[in-house]
């Protein structure tokens, strides 16, 4: 639900906190992970329920079918992920404290889990709780659930969209946090 102008926000973005020649894996991934085009990763894990957007994704070097609202385990190995995002699916995840337990066990120490959002959902498909919160308790209640998945202190931050510009509409509203060392 990003318009393009909060999709180019979420590249600028990652294009700042993601390493070069890292480790990442985008959850509940789509046919665009965001990434910045002129950044190269070492391998970019692609996991999400629908093939075809997995499939036509160019920068996965790997896709996995799972729903992690199902099974919210991640396969892969501990501590061998430098971040994991998580692109405009919050509102959508059941179990989001053991998703984020998952993300936490996949992340090197000091890894980083991006979380970014529009303000924009599908009601259908959004969990009541996330419907029945706004923006400052949505933040909180991510802040929350990422406490009780063992992160540290947690970033966050708004970019809205310039009046004048026709392409980008939606306000971007993003939330880092790290694995701590020694966990």
């Amino acid at each position: 639900m990003l318009d393009q102008g909060a999709q180019t926000a979420i590249t600028a973005l990652y294009r700042t906190l993601l390493p070069a020649q890292g480790n990442i894996v985008d959850l509940m991934a789509g046919p665009d992970s965001h990434l910045p085009p002129e950044m190269e990763f070492g391998n970019v894990i692609g996991i999400g329920v629908n093939a075809q957007a997995l499939d036509s994704n160019p920068r996965l070097t790997d896709r996995v079918m799972e729903d992690l609202n199902e099974t919210p385990e991640l396969p892969l190995a501990d501590e061998s992920m430098d971040a994991v995002l998580l692109c405009d699916v919050v509102p959508y995840l059941r179990q989001p404290v053991a998703l984020f337990r998952e993300a936490a066990r996949v992340l090197q120490p000091g890894g980083l889990i991006v979380i970014t959002s529009g303000t924009r959902f599908i009601a259908h498909k959004a969990t009541a709780l996330w419907q029945a919160l706004d923006g400052a308790d949505r933040r909180r209640m991510i802040e929350t659930l990422l406490a009780r998945a063992g992160f540290g202190a947690v970033d966050n931050g708004t970019v809205t969209p310039a009046p004048e510009d026709m392409f980008w509409r939606d306000p971007v509203h993003a939330m880092t946090a790290r694995r701590p060392e020694g966990v």
